[in-house]
C-alpha cells in the first residue's frame, strides 16, 4: 500500500500530510518553511517530531490542543502513522512497523548505498593534506593529518564532487638547512645504506643534533653576559646555517646538489610511511617551486602599492583594515617566508584546476596564517580567494604530554603503526581464535586490525578538538573501536559462511511477511540514516560522524545478534529477513569504514 512513497524520504511525505491536514481543519495554506520536522529525540516515543508552535496562528487553539488535532488527522488518513504523543508543543510521530519493512524492501537491494548522498552540484575541490619538513621523519601529528584529509577525499568524492589529493612538501628554508649543516660537521658520510635507517629518519637525527649543539651554544653566550635573543641569532650554528640558506636561494651548485640529495632521503623515506599508512595523493607540490611564483606575485603586488617597503628592503601587507596585523612576505636579505609560498601555490593551484573549494587540512596553531593568506589573496584581487577553506583540527597528544620535534620526543609515525600491529597481534593470540591460520594471514589480520585500531580511534574524534591518544585504549575489542567495528563485520561474514555450508541463501522477495520484531526494526532505522550520515560529514568536513556512526550499527547488530537466532530459525521468512538485514548491515559497515580509509578483515 504505501510502497510508493518508501523510496522517498520520510520526512518529505510528512511535509505533504502535514499540509494537508492543516487546509482541511484550518482551511489554510501553509508554507514548507512553517512545518519543522525533526528526528524524535532518544528520551522520547517516536520517530519524527513536528514544532507545532509555527502552526498555532491558524489553530488559533493550545498547542497541545492543536498537536493531538493534527495527530489524530494523520493516524485516520496515513497508514504510515501507527501513533503520536504530544509533549508540550511538540507532536512525536511513530512510524508503522510495517511501513519500516516495506521500505527495508526497497533499502535491502539498492545498488549502491552511497546513492542518496550525491550533490546536485558537484564542486572541483582540492583537498591539501600531509604538508611534511623535509627536516624530520612523519609523525603522530602528521598521522591525524593525513587520515583526516584523505577520509575527506573519500567522503566528498562519494557525494559527487571532483577531488583532488594534494600535498605541499616544505622541502626549503631554513629547518632543512640545519639538518644539511649538522651532517656536514658531525655525520661522516653516513647516508641510510650505511646505516641502515630510514632516509627520513637519518635527516631527522642531523636535525635533533643541531638543536642540541645549538642550545648549548646558546648556553654558552649567555655565560659570557649576552641575552638569550641576542644569543640565539649570534650563535655560530645558526649564523652559518643563514649563510647556507643564502647560497641555496642564490643557486649555488654545491649547496644546491647537497639539497637535492639529502631531500631524495626523505621522499624515499615518506614514501615508505605513506604506503604503510594507506594513504597517496595526485598531485605533490613542492615549496622549492611554488615560493619563486609566490616571489613574483609579491614584488608585482608591490608595484602596484598594494604592498610596502620596509626601510631595511623587507616587504610588507598592512591587514589592518582587515581587523589583521603587518605581515612580513620577503625579509630584507630576499629570502621568503612561508605566506609567500602560500600565495605561490595557491595561485598555481588555481591556474591548473580552476577549483572550487581549496581545503587546506592543517592544525588549529595555524588559524592566523590562513586567515591572512586568504585576505591577501583577496586584497591582490583573486575573488576565488573566497573558497579557500582552512580544515583546522586539534592536535595531537599523549598521556604523558606534547610532542617536541626539536628535543626529539615525537611519536614516530613507523614505529607506532609497527607498535599497534605487535599489539593487535598480542590481543588476537591471547583470544585464541586465528589457530587454523596460516602466518600470512594472521599476519595480515594483525595489520588490519593493527591500523584499523590506529585509524579509528583518531579519527571518532570531532577534528576540531585536541586529543590525547592512547594505544592501549584503542586496540581493546570492545567499545567504541575500531576492532570492534571490525570483529563486528567478520561475525557476520561467519554467519554467510556457514549459511553457505548449510545451503541457505539470502533471497531478493517480499520481507514483510516476517514478524521482525523491535531489535529488527531499530536496525533498519539506522541503516536509513546512513546517506544522511555520509552528507553530514561531507558538509560538516568531519569523519567522526561517519566513525561513530559505524560504531553505533555495530552496537545495534550485536544486540540483535544476541537476541534472534539467524540461522536456527524455523521460519523461513524470518530467517531470510534477518540474513538480508545482516548483509545490508555488513554492507554499509563496510563502505563507512572504507570512506575513514579502514580494511574489514573478513575473519578474525
Amino acid at each position: 500500500m504505501q510502497a510508493e512513497i518508501c523510496y522517498k524520504k520520510m520526512e518529505i511525505v510528512l511535509k505533504g500530510k502535514i499540509k494537508e491536514a492543516v487546509k482541511i481543519l484550518y482551511n489554510s495554506e501553509v508554507t514548507d518553511d512553517l512545518i519543522q520536522i525533526q528526528e524524535t529525540r532518544k528520551d522520547f516515543k517516536g520517530d519524527f517530531t513536528l514544532v507545532v508552535f509555527p502552526l498555532l496562528r491558524f489553530s488559533k487553539n493550545t498547542p497541545e490542543n492543536t498537536g493531538e488535532t493534527i495527530g489524530n488527522y494523520l493516524v485516520d488518513k496515513f497508514p504510515a502513522i501507527s501513533g503520536f504523543n504530544v509533549i508540550k508543543g511538540f507532536l512525536n510521530l511513530e512510524i508503522s512497523d510495517t511501513w519500516w519493512v516495506e521500505y527495508f524492501e526497497k533499502m535491502a537491494f539498492e545498488k549502491s548505498h552511497l546513492e542518496n548522498c550525491q550533490v546536485s552540484n558537484p564542486e572541483t575541490i582540492l583537498v591539501e593534506y600531509s604538508s611534511p619538513n623535509t627536516n624530520k621523519p612523519l609523525h603522530l601529528g602528521h598521522i591525524r593529518n593525513n587520515l583526516l584529509g584523505y577520509s575527506l577525499y573519500r567522503i566528498l568524492s562519494a557525494c559527487g564532487h571532483k577531488v583532488v589529493k594534494t600535498n605541499i612538501v616544505n622541502d626549503r628554508g631554513i629547518h632543512i638547512c640545519k639538518s644539511m649543516l649538522a651532517w656536514q660537521k658531525f655525520g661522516n658520510g653516513e647516508t641510510p645504506q650505511s646505516s641502515g635507517m630510514k632516509g627520513d629518519h637519518l635527516v631527522g637525527k642531523y636535525y635533533v643534533l643541531f638543536e642540541k649543539e645549538y642550545r648549548i651554544q646558546i648556553e654558552k653566550l649567555m655565560i659570557e653576559g649576552i641575552d638569550e635573543t641576542e644569543a640565539k641569532n649570534s650563535a655560530p650554528l645558526m649564523r652559518e646555517t643563514r649563510e647556507m640558506l643564502l647560497k641555496w636561494e642564490a643557486g649555488d651548485n654545491e649547496i644546491f646538489d647537497f639539497w637535492k640529495m639529502m631531500n631524495s632521503w626523505v621522499y624515499a623515506g615518506f614514501d615508505e610511511t605513506y604506503k604503510k599508512l594507506g594513504v597517496d595523493f595526485d598531485k605533490i607540490y613542492y615549496e622549492s617551486d611554488t615560493y619563486k611564483i609566490g616571489k613574483e606575485i609579491v614584488l608585482s603586488a608591490l608595484k602596484e602599492n598594494i604592498l610596502y617597503r620596509n626601510d631595511d628592503g623587507s616587504i610588507w601587507a598592512d591587514l589592518s583594515q582587515d581587523g589583521l596585523d603587518q605581515k612580513l612576505l620577503l625579509r630584507s636579505d630576499g629570502t621568503a617566508v612561508y605566506m609567500t609560498q602560500d600565495i605561490g601555490t595557491a595561485v598555481n593551484r588555481f591556474n591548473e584546476y580552476k577549483f572550487d573549494k581549496n581545503i587546506y587540512v592543517v592544525g588549529n596553531e595555524q588559524n592566523y596564517h590562513f586567515q591572512v593568506l586568504k585576505a591577501l589573496l583577496k586584497r591582490m584581487g583573486y575573488k576565488w580567494a573566497d573558497g579557500l577553506i582552512h580544515f583546522s583540527y586539534g592536535m595531537v597528544e599523549l598521556p604523558e604530554g606534547r610532542m617536541k620535534s626539536r628535543e626529539g620526543t615525537i611519536v614516530d609515525a613507523d614505529d607506532l603503526m609497527k607498535e599497534m600491529q605487535e599489539t593487535a597481534m598480542e590481543v588476537s593470540l591471547e583470544l585464541g581464535k586465528l589457530s587454523d591460520f596460516s602466518e600470512e594471514e594472521k599476519e595480515d589480520i594483525f595489520r588490519k586490525i593493527g591500523l584499523g585500531a590506529l585509524k579509528y580511534y583518531i579519527l571518532k574524534v570531532d577534528p576540531r578538538k585536541n586529543m590525547t591518544f592512547n594505544p592501549v585504549e584503542s586496540i581493546d575489542f570492545n567499545g567504541n573501536t575500531g576492532p570492534f567495528i571490525q570483529y563486528t563485520y567478520a561475525r557476520i561474514k561467519s554467519v554467510f559462511r556457514k549459511a553457505e555450508q548449510m545451503g541457505i541463501h539470502a533471497e531478493q522477495g517480499t520481507l514483510s511477511e516476517a514478524k521482525i520484531g523491535i531489535k529488527g526494526i531499530e536496525l533498519i532505522k539506522l541503516l536509513r540514516k546512513f546517506s544522511e550520515t555520509v552528507s553530514s560529514a561531507a558538509t560538516g568536513y568531519s569523519p567522526a560522524i561517519i566513525a561513530n556512526y559505524c560504531y553505533e550499527l555495530s552496537r545495534e547488530y550485536n544486540q540483535f545478534y544476541h537476541d534472534y537466532s539467524i540461522l536456527g530459525e524455523d521460519d523461513a521468512a524470518l530467517r531470510n529477513f534477518r540474513l538480508v538485514l545482516s548483509r545490508l548491515t555488513s554492507e554499509v559497515i563496510f563502505t563507512g569504514m572504507w570512506l575513514l580509509g579502514i580494511e574489514m578483515p573478513e575473519r578474525m
